[in-house]
């Protein structure tokens, strides 16, 4: 059995911190305060997120991070992108002789960087320590509740890779390697963009003819971005690509098809963020994609109007009429 630390006591960093700790692994969640780890203690449960999923007795929430992290094998970060870089700064002291596995999905919305990316940046005095990426249709709330999952864990270490899967496969939770961390990546990332124009497709009762052709075109997108920037294409037709896009874009359980579903009701950027509990990482991401786009010369409509749709105040209608009468083209 191995020994995990769990930074980030979210709803995926709980998921994952309570099924490594049912098949038996020594698990510390890492929480933000003293008092968050005394209420999740007391409760046995996080409550906020995964109501009614009990903490294993082999799991423990702690603030201290050395005794979160030390001695770790693994050490798996699930906090939202945009805290990212501050919670590695924080915790790299505390980081040696591990495997760092990233379950975050997102770009950093300031400089466009995967997240791995941001991990390295930040652990400057730790290069030798080997960065793997967590990534695919793999739904919180279905794999707390003991339901089939499958995911990828990628690194061009492949032994990191292969440390992880041993450590994280179970007989509900199948776990897959890959090389190509870039495409691992921004599948995972660019997903969600896409997942905001299918809550509009399903919001407005498009139809499933409309929403197929809408996911379709939008795996195509991601992978032209993709490739673009270093992905393989195979990649992005796997789990971490159409498998997380169909996940996301068709379950009401996806926090980023909800801020689709929300805009198609006329509700604003503003709105949505002050009703949701959730960080739905679709939104800053298409702002980081899109930069990344224009830099990479990538012809991206969905992202394009899904961009003016969230920070220009586009109707969707207007959005939709603009995907529609763009010029034919081949597929």
């Amino acid at each position: 059995m191995a020994t995990i630390g769990v930074v980030g006591a979210t709803g995926w960093g709980t998921t994952l911190a309570i099924i490594t700790a049912r098949e038996g692994h020594t698990v510390r969640l890492l929480a933000r305060s003293d008092e968050e780890a005394a209420r999740l203690r007391l409760a046995n449960e996080n409550s906020k997120y995964l109501p009614g999923a009990s903490f294993p007795p082999a799991m423990r929430v702690t603030h201290d991070p050395t005794e979160a992290l030390g001695g770790a094998d693994l050490t798996i970060l699930a906090v939202p992108s945009n805290t990212l870089r501050r919670n590695v700064r924080s915790i790299g002291e505390y980081i040696d002789d591990t495997v760092i596995v990233s379950a975050v999905k997102g770009l950093e919305i300031e400089t466009g960087s995967r997240m791995s990316e941001v991990i390295r940046q930040e652990l400057k005095g730790a290069a030798r320590i080997p960065i793997c990426a967590l990534s695919g249709p793999n739904l919180a709330r279905e794999i707390i509740r003991g339901k089939l999952s499958s995911t990828v864990i990628a690194s061009p270490d492949e032994d990191a890779a292969k440390k992880s899967q041993s450590i994280l496969n179970s007989p509900v939770f199948r776990v897959y390697t890959n090389t190509d961390i870039v495409g691992v990546e921004l599948g995972g990332a660019l997903k969600n963009i896409i997942a905001i124009g299918a809550g509009i497709c399903d919001g407005l009762q498009m139809g499933d003819n409309v929403k197929a052709a809408f996911i379709t075109r939008g795996l195509a997108e991601i992978a032209r971005l993709g490739v673009a920037a270093g992905a393989r294409e195979m990649t992005l037709a796997g789990l971490a690509g159409m498998g997380d896009l169909i996940a996301t874009c068709s379950s009401a359980l996806s926090r980023n098809h909800q801020v689709g579903r929300l805009l198609s009701r006329g509700k604003t950027l503003a709105d949505i963020r002050s009703e949701m509990h959730n960080v739905a990482e679709g939104i800053n991401t298409t702002a980081a994609a899109r930069d990344m786009a224009a830099e990479l010369g990538v012809e991206m409509p969905i992202t394009e109007v899904t961009y003016r749709v969230l920070f220009e105040g586009m109707s969707v209608d207007r959005a939709v009429a603009e995907l529609m009468g763009r010029a034919p083209t081949p597929e």
